[in-house]
């Protein structure tokens, strides 16, 4: 999956991150930091759109769990939902559109993305000078 992201030719990747997964450590220090370096890496070579929702922005539409849409030239889009046990792929019109607009209310709640990238920095530094002094 990881070389969808260096073949210029593919689809555009823009993500809304939810605070908490910059901040839940998983896997140690080392590791948030090196995933954390990469996505930014990612961004700044323009693969991704980064935004982070961060926790002043309280309570979202998308508590419930991840949402993805999908776009294509030739067909209708797509909504992809999935939370703890369960996938569904949504491709009713209505309902697509309801999961765009709560997609579009997410990310207009978020930072924009050179302030998360900003962010997403500053967690990394944390993360790694954190972990120099053990």
């Amino acid at each position: 999956r990881a070389q969808i992201l260096t073949d210029p030719t593919t689809p555009m990747l823009w993500v809304v991150l939810d605070e908490a997964v910059l901040r839940r450590e998983s896997g140690g220090r080392a590791v948030m930091a090196g995933a954390l370096r990469h996505m930014l890496g990612l961004a700044r070579q323009h693969r991704v759109i980064v935004q982070v929702l961060p926790f002043s922005a309280g309570a979202h539409m998308a508590l419930q769990g991840s949402l993805k849409l999908m776009f294509f030239p030739d067909a209708p889009t797509l909504a992809y939902l999935q939370g703890p046990g369960t996938g569904r792929l949504q491709d009713d019109p209505g309902t697509v559109r309801h999961h765009e607009l709560t997609y579009d209310l997410v990310a207009a709640s978020a930072l924009p993305p050179t302030a998360s990238l900003a962010l997403m920095e500053s967690v990394a530094e944390d993360y790694a000078h954190d972990d120099q002094q053990f």
